[in-house]
């Protein structure tokens, strides 16, 4: 693990070295400042205001005079590859015209190395970048004040901001574009041997030359900008620490334990439990009801799953430290068992064995192994499409859970077992997992040597601070005053190498990772509570309520519980590749929230007759926001939660998971007590408290608005 600064120093190229950000002289006056702090010569306030003119005033250290001549020197260097391109683009009309294998492979190269000495321009921009970042992020922690976020915020979208143009990259997408468009007919001619084709005339041409593939990912880093894959791909809360592109060695290290079929038997794992636990939704209160319980029990039958999962979650991330095998494997026999138990209820007229089945089916849940394989096994080039895998299992299967219900609504016998629209969910499940057992044993990959990475990565950093630090002796000569200097930069960087590695230590406890948590984690986290109490409410609740209001069969409420999972990835398509790029995420999370809220004050019912259009388009409202919501939502976790929170495990998955989890158990118990009592005051009374933790979270999200970046 090497020290920003010194990897600045390294990576710098020779004749751009007067363009670089002053890194060195700004971290000394970081800590100029906390010295002058501890020994009461300056105050926290006068510290901010000094700190603010020296980033802001145009002397020769401030990082504006910096980053407009980083910027000045940027737009001086797309002019040159702009000159490049067009004199590219003469030898490329007259290959055109005149098609010769030879010149062909020549402009080819050419292009090529423009874009490289683009990705080197794109790489001197994010080395500025995140600079400027770890300096703002280094006063925040040596003051004690967030004032990183601020300046960021308030720089970056001011239209007359240098700064804006550093984070948000100029003129770059018109020379990538000069380049996708005239290597695609490079390569036409090569395919065509020389009949030229345009793109233009090719609307399903796919071809992508692999420097292109560079620069956009390069792009995209810069701009932050939004597209669905990385949208989707942060909703499944799979957290990345902020880094520069890792060197090809660091690539190489993760790429040993990567496995496409082991990724792909976490992904079943993660589609079939959600198949699991939607399947029963739609004949729980039927189920109760032929064993001779009250049809609200169905709260505590689809409850009982998440109050095991709550434990489940734990040992699975502690496991998972240790394997990813023996848990997936674990997991799977008990969920086989799980769903057996739930199918005989029926023939053993037992409404206990029906919840333990249930509880089985909880304790199987390893949501929290697929998470950590993505997160541990997956290279980072690949790690966003994985995560948008995890969140497209998860969906489908939501969807495929009540439709596979709707598809077993038939009764007969195989000796003594009944088959009808209560048990064949438990069997039709109990196949799957045993056909899924058979396959993970067969094809999955145990990784190699990753505790021992783990290891290394967690202590290397400290060893290195350690064992490199420079002993200081007595200094008898001038000579050794003169590497004074030197000596204070080595320092510095070891210990910003040693606090980067305290800063990835992964949290040994629950106190210790309550302790990390801001107090906008803690509004996020209270946020993430109530969409998924509220989504409970309207999912576990609706065979009772369109029973009592409508008289719905259960294959008509199968059908609408389909639905309504199927807009799941639809409206993170529009989120993530539309609403994310015009608006903050901020905006978009408190939009949601109101919409929420609306969606849950029309569910009520009212002095008017309750009509099935009332229900289903606010049941439409409150689903749809809570799933934009909780992309949303879990973003802005992933980059506001600490680093040590990335791994190990008390993670900010697991939070999450718990914070979900804990929703789902209190609002399932909400709904058994009321329907206990009055079926017919079941759904005012459920909706009652979703709305007043709505409102507390719209409240809560209002005081910490402002830091929520």
């Amino acid at each position: 693990m090497v020290a920003f600064g010194k990897k600045l120093r390294e990576s710098q190229i020779q004749e751009w070295k007067g363009y670089y950000i002053n890194y060195k002289f700004m971290k000394k006056k970081v800590k100029r400042y906390t010295e002058q702090i501890e020994v009461g010569a300056q105050n926290h306030h006068n510290v901010l205001r000094d700190f603010s003119l020296l980033l802001d005033n145009q002397s020769f250290f401030s990082f504006e005079f910096q980053i407009e001549k980083i910027v000045l020197f940027l737009l001086e260097q797309q002019g040159v590859l702009a000159g490049r391109l067009t004199r590219i683009g003469e030898d490329h009309q007259s290959v055109v015209q005149q098609p010769d294998c030879s010149k062909i492979s020549e402009v080819q190269e050419a292009y090529r190395e423009v874009g490289r000495d683009l990705l080197k321009l794109l790489y001197f921009v994010e080395m500025n970048a995140t600079g400027l970042r770890k300096i703002l992020k280094k006063f925040d922690k040596r003051i004690g004040y967030k004032f990183a976020d601020y300046y960021v915020k308030t720089r970056a979208n001011h239209p007359y901001s240098q700064l804006r143009q550093v984070l948000r990259h100029v003129g770059i997408g018109a020379v990538v574009g000069v380049l996708s468009h005239n290597l695609a007919d490079i390569h036409d001619l090569q395919r065509s041997q020389g009949s030229y084709i345009s793109i233009y005339d090719q609307p399903s041409y796919a071809h992508q030359d692999p420097i292109l593939v560079s620069i956009k990912a390069a792009t995209d880093k810069l701009s932050n900008s939004t597209s669905f894959l990385q949208y989707l791909g942060r909703h499944a809360f799979i957290m990345q620490q902020e880094e520069l592109s890792p060197s090809p060695s660091e690539e190489n290290t993760i790429d040993e334990r990567y496995h496409f079929m082991s990724l792909l038997l976490n992904l079943a794992s993660t589609f079939l439990y959600m198949v699991n636990t939607y399947i029963v939704v739609p004949t729980a209160d039927n189920y109760s009801l032929n064993l001779g319980a009250a049809a609200s029990v169905c709260g505590v039958v689809i409850g009982s799953m998440a109050v095991a999962q709550v434990f489940s979650s734990v040992y699975f991330s502690a496991w998972s430290n240790r394997s990813y095998l023996k848990p997936l494997i674990f997991s799977t026999i008990v969920l086989l068992i799980g769903n057996v138990m739930y199918a005989l209820a029926y023939d053993l007229n037992s409404v206990v064995v029906l919840l333990m089945g249930r509880l089985f089916c909880g304790l199987g849940s390893a949501r929290a192994v697929n998470r950590r394989y993505i997160s541990d096994c997956v290279p980072v080039k690949l790690r966003m499409q994985a995560s948008a895998g995890f969140v497209s299992a998860s969906a489908l299967g939501m969807a495929c859970g009540p439709a596979v219900a709707c598809l077993l609504q038939t009764e007969f016998k195989i000796y003594k077992l009944t088959m009808n629209q209560d048990t064949l969910p438990g069997w039709v499940m109990a196949v799957a997992w045993l056909v899924y057992l058979l396959w993970l044993c067969t094809c999955f990959k145990e990784p190699e040597n990753l505790w021992a990475y783990e290891a290394e990565t967690g202590e290397q950093a400290v060893h290195i601070a350690v064992e490199n630090s420079p002993t200081q002796p007595l200094l008898m000569n001038s000579e050794a005053k003169e590497q004074d200097v030197d000596v204070d930069e080595e320092k510095d960087d070891d210990e910003e190498v040693y606090d980067k590695a305290e800063s990835q230590k992964p949290v040994t406890s629950i106190a210790l990772a309550y302790k990390l948590l801001t107090p906008s984690v803690k509004v996020q986290l209270f946020v993430y509570f109530m969409l998924k109490y509220a989504m409970e409410i309207l999912l576990a609740e609706s065979s009772l309520v369109t029973e009592y209001y409508f008289v719905w069969s259960t294959t008509k409420v199968a059908i609408f519980l389909a639905c309504l999972g199927l807009t799941v990835l639809p409206v993170n398509i529009i989120i993530g590749s539309y609403i994310g790029n015009i608006f903050e995420e901020r905006q978009v999370l408190l939009t949601s929230e109101i919409m929420v809220c609306i969606g849950l004050l029309l569910s009520f019912h009212t002095l008017i007759p309750y009509s099935v259009t009332q229900y289903v388009g606010s049941a439409l409202i409150t689903f749809v926001s809570a799933e934009v919501l909780e992309g949303v939502n879990l973003s802005l976790l992933s980059k506001m939660m600490s680093s040590r929170l990335s791994r190990g495990t008390f993670n900010g998955g697991l939070l999450s998971t718990e914070a979900g989890t804990l929703a789902r158990v209190i609002a399932d118990g909400t709904i058994t007590i009321v329907g206990y009592f009055s079926e017919s005051k079941l759904l005012n009374a459920t909706l009652l408290p979703a709305l007043l933790i709505c409102i507390s979270s719209i409240v809560a999200t209002c005081c910490t608005y402002n830091s929520l970046y």
